[in-house]
């Protein structure tokens, strides 16, 4: 995790970009709300319970349920995005997406489903928000666009994405138009039907390749890059 020591300052005082965050754009007023909100060491009680994962959650394996999925066309499905608009993922100009799933982010002072860390791969939404955001300019640099998607609605997902000051767009599959239309594993906990964690790596219109399981999520945006690195357009 990086600290607010980590800003170096150039000769005018201002914060150089020892830290990767575009949606920070070197503003004081913003860093000074970033740290406030959690997403540094200085972070508030009720938020280092997200940002902190504990030490021995249980590791997903790899249950096949992906395996269907390199090579197959995207649906043409417009999902509502935290920016106020509908997105179609096959419809992109970008030379590759990439649209990591998520179960659920935790929402400071409300209690998680019960037994959430008992469930592998379920805790650890947040932590992984934040390392896409943190990489998000070397993201960037691979020609990606990244998108985060879960099966909450835009309101519950914008206050996460406002609170951790994401720098992209986070997409509401609430209907499960996309996850049904793709097959895309599910699980169940506190009587809620939730994605997986699973990454998909687009190119056009097609999936090229799908990261699953993804563990643990604070390292999923480091294997996408290492991914990227790997296959180069």
């Amino acid at each position: 995790m990086i600290d607010s020591k980590s800003f170096e300052r150039d000769a005018a005082g201002k914060p150089v970009s020892a830290f990767p965050h575009p949606a920070l754009e070197l503003d004081p007023k913003k860093l000074q709300t970033f740290w406030k909100r959690g997403c540094g060491k200085t972070s508030v009680e009720s938020m280092s319970d997200y940002i902190q994962l504990p030490s021995h959650l249980p590791a997903p394996i790899d249950d096949g349920a992906c395996d269907h999925l390199p090579g197959l066309k995207l649906p043409p499905i417009a999902l509502p995005s935290t920016a106020g608009r509908l997105v179609n993922l096959g419809t992109l100009d970008a030379s590759r997406t990439i649209l990591y799933c998520y179960p659920m982010t935790g929402v400071p002072g409300v209690p998680l489903p019960e037994d959430w860390d008992l469930i592998p791969g379920a805790r650890g939404c947040t932590p992984q928000a934040c390392a896409f955001r943190d990489h998000s300019r070397e993201l960037a640099s691979f020609a990606a666009q990244i998108f985060g998607l879960s099966t909450q609605k835009t309101d519950y997902q914008r206050e996460m994405a406002e609170r951790l000051l994401l720098p992209f767009e986070i997409l509401s599959d609430a209907n499960f138009a996309f996850a049904n239309a793709l097959k895309l594993p599910t699980s169940e906990a506190g009587g809620m039907r939730l994605i997986k964690r699973l990454t998909l790596i687009i190119k056009k219109d097609r999936i090229e390749a799908v990261l699953y399981p993804v563990f643990p999520p604070s390292e999923s945006a480091g294997q996408v890059l290492a991914w990227l690195k790997q296959h180069p357009l």
